[in-house]
C-alpha cells in the first residue's frame, strides 16, 4: 500500500485490519515500562493499596477521557469531511499541540530507549545465567558498573531503537499491528505467570495485603495524589498524540468508547498483575517495597537467586519488560514517523530510519549519564532523570491541556460527541463535562507539581 493516502491526516496510508488489532496496538502502547517497572516502584513508595484507588480513579478521570478525545480527532480528521473537521487542523492550538506531541514523543524515547536497553541486558543475562551467578549481595553494584559503562548502555540503547525502527517502518498492518499481536499476548502470559508464581509463595500474604488493602492515613499526604495522577498520565502515554496517530488509522465502523475502555482495562490490569507478582514476591523474601527505581534491576535479581526456578522466572520478568518497553517504542516512533510523512517529502522507510538515528543521538547523554556524564546534574537530577522529568511533568500535561481546549472549547460538543461515538448516548454528557472542566483541572495539578518540584 502507498505511503499515502490524500484523505489521511496522518500521512502513514494504511489502517488496522481489525478492531483486536487495533486495540491490541493502543493497549501495547500504553502498556509498557511504566506499567511494571515505574508503577510497581512508584505504588511502593506511596503507600500500596491507596495509591492504587487513587491510581485507578486518575485512570478513569485523566486517562480514559482525553483517549476518547485523541482517538475521536485521529479517526474524524481520516473519515469526516464535515466543516468542522475541515476546521481543526487550521487552528492555532492543533498545530501548537502536533509540534509538541512529536517533541515529547522525542524526547520520552530518547531515554525510554535507554531503559529499555538495561531490560534486554538483563533479559540476555537471565537467560545465559550469568545474572543469576553473580553473588547474591553483588546485583546492585553490578547495575552500577554496567550503567556508567561508556559502551555497554549504548549497544544495547541501539539495539532497542533498531528493532523498533524495523517495526515501523514494517507500516501499521505488517509491522505494528503484527507486532503487538505476538508481543501483547506474550506480555500478558509473563505477566500472569509471574503473579500466579508470586501468590503462591509463603508470605505472599504480605505483599497482597499492601496492594489490595489500603492505608487510608496515606491520603494526608499531597504527594500520593500527585504521584497516582503523574503516574497514569504516563503509563497510558495521553497528550503526545498516540491515540491521535491510531485513531487515524481505525476504521469508521470502529466503536471509539468501547475502544478506549479496553485499553485502559488493558493496561490497568497489567500494572495490577506487575504489582502482584513484585509485591509478593517482595514482601515473600522480606525485602523493601519501598526501595524506589532499582526494585527490577537490583531488588528482583537479589530474589530470583534464592528462588526455585529463579532462572526461568527471571527470563519471564526480564522477557515481560523488554516486550512491553519494545509495544511502547514503537507507538512512540510511530508518531513523528506520521507527522513526517505528511508534512516532508519523506516516505515511512526514510522517516522511521531518519528519525531512529536522531532519537539514537538524542539517547546518548541519558544513556552515558551514569558514567562519562555523571557530573552534568540539573536541580540534583543526572540526565536521564531530568529528561524524564520535563517530558513526564511539562510536556505531556501541556499536550494534554492544548487536546482538551481543542476538543473542549475550540472544536464544538455536536462534532466532538459525533466523532467519539457518543452522539445521543447517555455518557455524551459526562465525558464533555471532563474534558471541560474537571480533567484540564487535574492536568493544571500535574502541571504545577512540576513546577513546584522542579
Amino acid at each position: 500500500m502507498s505511503d499515502r493516502i490524500s484523505s489521511d491526516p496522518t500521512g502513514a496510508g494504511d489502517q488496522w485490519g481489525s478492531q483486536a488489532g487495533f486495540i491490541l496496538a493502543t493497549v501495547g502502547s500504553a502498556a509498557g515500562v511504566g506499567n511494571v517497572w515505574r508503577f510497581s516502584y512508584v505504588a511502593g513508595e506511596n503507600g500500596g493499596g491507596a495509591f492504587l484507588v487513587l491510581y485507578v480513579l486518575s485512570v478513569l478521570l485523566i486517562g480514559l477521557p482525553i483517549i476518547i478525545a485523541e482517538t475521536a480527532i485521529g479517526r474524524a480528521l481520516r473519515h469526516d469531511h464535515a466543516p468542522a473537521t475541515r476546521r481543526l487542523p487550521k487552528l492555532r492550538h492543533w498545530q501548537f499541540f502536533r509540534v509538541l506531541s512529536v517533541l515529547s514523543a522525542l524526547a520520552i524515547l530518547s531515554f525510554y530507549a535507554v531503559i529499555a536497553g538495561w531490560a534486554l541486558r538483563y533479559l540476555i543475562g537471565a537467560v545465559d545465567g550469568s545474572l543469576l551467578r553473580i553473588a547474591s549481595t553483588g546485583h546492585g553494584e553490578f547495575f552500577a558498573r554496567f550503567i556508567a559503562d561508556p559502551v555497554e548502555p549504548v549497544i544495547w540503547h541501539a539495539a532497542m531503537m533498531a528493532a523498533t525502527v524495523f517495526i515501523v517502518i514494517r507500516g501499521v498492518q505488517r509491522g505494528i499491528e503484527t507486532a503487538n499481536r505476538i508481543l501483547l499476548p506474550a506480555l500478558f502470559a509473563a505477566v500472569a505467570l509471574l503473579a500466579v508464581y508470586g501468590v503462591t509463595q509463603d508470605g505472599a500474604g504480605a505483599g497482597l495485603r499492601f496492594l489490595f488493602q489500603p492505608d487510608w492515613t496515606v491520603l494526608g499526604q499531597p504527594r500520593v495524589y500527585l504521584a497516582a495522577m503523574g503516574q497514569a498520565f504516563f503509563s497510558l502515554g495521553v497528550g503526545m498524540a498516540i491515540f491521535v496517530t491510531f485513531g487515524g488509522y481505525m476504521p469508521q465502523r470502529q466503536s471509539v468508547p468501547v475502544a478506549a475502555l479496553a485499553i485502559v482495562a488493558g493496561d490497568t490490569l497489567v500494572a495490577v498483575l506487575a504489582g502482584i507478582a513484585i509485591f509478593t514476591t517482595v514482601f515473600a523474601y522480606g525485602t523493601d517495597p519501598t526501595a524506589g527505581p532499582q526494585l527490577a534491576f537490583i531488588t528482583l535479581p537479589h530474589i530470583f537467586v534464592a528462588l526455585p526456578g529463579g532462572r526461568v522466572l527471571a527470563v519471564l520478568f526480564f522477557a515481560l519488560l523488554v516486550a512491553g518497553a519494545l509495544t511502547s517504542m514503537i507507538s512512540l516512533l510511530e508518531v513523528p514517523v506520521a507527522w513526517c510523512v505528511q508534512y516532508t517529502p519523506w516516505r515511512r522507510r526514510q522517516a522511521a530510519l531518519a528519525l531512529g538515528v536522531l532519537i539514537f543521538v538524542l539517547g546518548l547523554p541519558s544513556a552515558l549519564g551514569f558514567g562519562l556524564l555523571a557530573d552534568i546534574r540539573w536541580h540534583g537530577r543526572g540526565i536521564l532523570d531530568s529528561v524524564d522529568f520535563v517530558a513526564s511533568n511539562f510536556l505531556l500535561p501541556l499536550g494534554g491541556l492544548l487536546l482538551l481546549t481543542i476538543v473542549g472549547w475550540r472544536w464544538g460538543r455536536a462534532p466532538a460527541t459525533a466523532a467519539a461515538n457518543l452522539d445521543g448516548n447517555r455518557a455524551a454528557a459526562p465525558w464533555y463535562i471532563l474534558i471541560r472542566w474537571i480533567t484540564p483541572l487535574l492536568v493544571l495539578v500535574i502541571l504545577a507539581r512540576g513546577f513546584l518540584n522542579g
